[in-house]
């Protein structure tokens, strides 16, 4: 009797069914109340058809079974189900209608009862018609409400707030997935809600906020941009931003002549905070890494050899004596910070000729702050640019190292010992052309007893290293005079120009400018210099008749008997050439003939392999060269 007993069951089912879902139709216009009536009609339809199930059991597991195109009771059931349902388009239109009205309501804030949807989404999915009936209208409201909601808020609220209410919403979205909504839906629906609120508006958040959150250092805001646009796929974007950031700011430093001599310093300050985003926020990204590198070599070479002159003197200011409050590992991390800088340079040997010329002025008056630091960015330097570069820094140091055993062995030597006057001390540097700056060579008739002296050391080197010649280097050199005045003895550090005119006065009490330029050699302005160091500065050893700032040619200059002091030994500045804009153009000047003669070098290797060449291709070689 299986045959008959289900079909006087299918046709009672159907009946019922049908009847349910037709008393649906023209149900209250509240959609939250339809929506409940409806719940409660699938409810009772699944409750009825499990009963069923159970008393007929047997006919379910045999019947069924051995039967081919009959479904099992509750299959059945479900089918009548959607059958009816279809048939009532109204009923299957206001639902969905009221499951997106709802939905749409929760996203603006009103508390919805989840439960409820929750229900009738997992009726649509038992019905196979979720994805055609529910799925597609939800995703193309979701697009129209998002791409609203984000033209509005980009107006209205700045990058970083905006950027929060993205974040939120995309977590919204996936906890909305996990509540009610079906497994599948997830994926597109992320992506609609990311395209809306992100993709289309990358741009306008770049140009709106990307600037001011690097300013601003705001490396949490930056982190979300970073995770966000890595959603989208949008990180070139957000690359060329950095890029065009960092030269922008960059170039401002460069650029701006006012402030050379705060150059390296905001150039490392800028640096530091670029590394601190790019670790935190951007989460060391290699492409970012390689931006941030590209563009900091662009910047510095914006301007030729100017940033590679200040790193120089940025590094002797530190690596000088004075340099107070810096522990040595604080100087050890400078020293390295200005090495990255030093890295971005094209004209290295324009930074090597700078560096040389403050290393010469820093060993030869003993300013270093610590050997131990210079030796430190020697080896730094030569690890960056090879040996040949740094040869003749350490050539430097070999000498100043090998000057203290030639003293030593002086002032043991039998010359020292029998030709000597007591009461002179004398130390001298013996420096190798080749190693050092060059000095232009400056005339001056030493007194005597330094003649003397400097005749007995030249004899004692002779005779240890034959076949050299000594150049006396009479601008580099300073003496420590002893001085009687009125109101007591005092100790003059001097420099060797000002020691021959101030030992004039031994023998005169009055002297005019002619007369010490006639007895001293020393080239005029040199002279000038001197002078106007000794009786116009802040320690006057000489008075100048008449007064006055400048030294004129009919001055004439006394001993100034009354001369004191709060101290007993006291350094009589030099006027110092500010490093002079003639010392700073020769030694430009000296790096670009360098430079001639490397190209001339390169071309002589080649045409020797090659012979013959044409000039194209001379020229192609030269610059892989």
């Amino acid at each position: 009797m299986g045959g008959s007993l289900y079909q006087r069951i299918e046709k009672e089912c159907e009946a019922r069914i049908s009847a349910a879902l037709r008393s649906l139709v023209g149900q209250s216009p509240d959609l939250v109340v339809f929506l409940s009536l409806v719940e409660k009609c699938w409810q009772d339809l699944c409750d009825q058809m499990l009963m069923i199930r159970g008393i007929a059991l047997y006919l379910d597991r045999t019947y069924v079974k051995q039967t081919p195109n009959v479904r099992s009771l509750w299959d059945m059931g479900l089918q009548l189900f959607c059958k009816h349902l279809s048939l009532a388009p109204e009923v299957e239109h206001k639902t969905v209608t009221g499951l997106l009205r709802m939905i749409e309501s929760e996203r603006l804030g009103e508390a919805v009862d989840r439960t409820l949807l929750n229900h009738l989404l997992k009726m649509f999915t038992a019905l196979g018609i979720y994805s055609e009936s529910f799925e597609k209208p939800f995703l193309e409201r979701t697009s129209e409400f998002y791409a609203a909601e984000g033209m509005k808020y980009m107006q209205q609220s700045d990058v970083p707030d905006y950027l929060k209410h993205v974040e939120m919403r995309l977590n919204e979205e996936n906890e909305r997935c996990l509540l009610y909504l079906d497994a599948l839906t997830r994926k597109p629906l992320i992506a609609t809600a990311e395209r809306q609120l992100l993709e289309r508006h990358i741009p306008a958040i770049l140009d709106k906020g990307f600037m001011m959150l690097m300013d601003g250092h705001r490396i949490e805001d930056l982190q979300r941009m970073y995770s966000l646009f890595s959603r989208v796929n949008a990180l070139e974007s957000l690359r060329q931003a950095l890029s065009s950031y960092i030269r922008r700011t960059g170039q401002s430093i460069v650029m701006d002549e006012e402030k050379d001599k705060d150059m390296v310093s905001s150039l490392l300050e800028f640096k530091a905070s670029l590394d601190s985003i790019l670790e935190e926020s951007f989460s060391k990204n290699e492409a970012f890494c390689n931006t941030i590198k590209d563009s900091f070599e662009h910047l510095i070479n914006l301007r030729q050899n100017r940033p590679a002159e200040l790193i120089a003197k940025f590094l002797d200011e530190k690596l000088r004596a004075g340099n107070k409050g810096a522990s040595e590992e604080e100087l050890e991390g400078t020293l390295d910070k200005v090495l990255v800088l030093f890295r971005f340079i094209q004209g290295k040997d324009v930074f090597e000729a700078f560096y040389k010329k403050d290393l010469a002025k820093r060993l030869l008056l003993g300013k270093s702050a610590s050997i131990d630091a210079e030796k430190s960015m020697i080896s730094k330097l030569k690890t960056e640019c090879g040996s040949q570069f740094t040869n003749k820094l350490e050539g430097m140091f070999k000498d100043i190292e090998l000057s203290k055993e030639i003293n030593e062995s002086f002032k043991q030597s039998s010359q020292a010992r029998t030709k000597l006057r007591s009461g002179i001390e004398m130390s001298v540097h013996v420096l190798t052309t080749g190693y050092w700056p060059t000095y232009p060579p400056m005339d001056v008739r030493l007194p005597h007893e330094l003649n003397v002296y400097q005749d007995i050391f030249k004899e004692f080197y002779l005779s240890k290293y034959s076949g050299r010649r000594l150049m006396w280097q009479n601008s580099l050199g300073h003496c420590v005079l002893k001085a009687d005045f009125s109101k007591g003895k005092k100790e003059l550090a001097v420099s060797l120009f000002q020691t021959v005119v101030l030992m004039l006065f031994n023998d005169a009490q009055k002297l005019s400018f002619q007369d010490i330029k006639d007895s001293t050699g020393i080239e005029d302005k040199e002279l000038r210099r001197t002078l106007q160091s000794l009786a116009c500065g802040k320690v006057r050893v000489l008075q100048k008749l008449p007064k006055g700032r400048d030294v004129e040619d009919d001055d004439s200059f006394i001993f100034n008997e009354g001369f004191t002091a709060p101290l007993y030994r006291i350094k009589v500045n030099a006027i110092q050439m500010k490093e002079t804009v003639e010392e700073n153009t020769s030694t430009t000047e000296r790096v670009f003939q360098d430079r001639q003669y490397q190209v001339d070098a390169a071309i002589v290797r080649i045409m020797k392999t090659r012979k013959v060449l044409s000039h194209t291709l001379l020229i192609t070689e030269l610059f892989e060269q």
